[in-house]
């Protein structure tokens, strides 16, 4: 177990609900998207990582794969606009409008979701039951680089086992990807 997850929201206990904008013009509540949905993919990304660039593609394969099951990602962007231009919110509608993406963008310019669930990476994925559990938290995949050498889908094999009904068989792994701009 690492120190964020010991800091953020441990496995097994309650996500931190959340009231954020999103690059559709509404406010995105995560109670509201457990009264729909069997499962929740929280996944903290930004609009510049090689990471999450490298991961687009995969996630919105994920979010195809698993729509009609009762299942939804959502992307939040916790970076530091300050910091860089790049990440800021009418920049993320310009990145979800070049890369189509399947799933909701939400900004959270307070950084307190991100704090709240102990995100320390971009991108960085949480899952979350119906009732709010957080089941599994940490990378995507074993292969940030390159799909087609990917080993093993942690983050589909936790969904999987969620809407199956079965336990999440690997409930936690280290984060890779680029470090969350805190605001300073």
């Amino acid at each position: 177990m690492s120190i964020m997850e010991k800091l953020g929201t441990p496995i097994g206990s309650y996500a931190p609900d959340f009231e954020l904008p999103g690059i559709d013009g509404q406010v995105h509540h995560l109670s509201r998207y457990l009264e729909q949905y069997r499962g929740v993919g929280v996944i903290f990304m930004c609009n510049q990582s090689p990471y999450v660039f490298s991961y687009l593609e995969r996630l919105k394969q994920i979010q195809a794969q698993f729509q009609n099951q009762g299942f939804t990602l959502i992307g939040i962007n916790a970076n530091d606009p300050n910091q860089d231009e790049g990440e800021s919110f009418p920049n993320m509608k310009q990145f979800a409008l070049v890369h189509k993406l399947n799933f909701p963008y939400l900004w959270d310019s307070t950084q307190d979701v991100a704090h709240g669930f102990g995100a320390e990476k971009t991108p960085e994925a949480f899952l979350i039951d119906d009732v709010g559990i957080l089941r599994y938290r940490g990378q995507i995949d074993d292969n940030a680089q390159e799909p087609e050498g990917v080993q093993v889908h942690y983050l589909k094999n936790a969904i999987a086992a969620l809407l199956s009904g079965e336990e999440v068989p690997q409930k936690w792994t280290k984060p890779i990807g680029s470090p969350l701009k805190w605001r300073l």
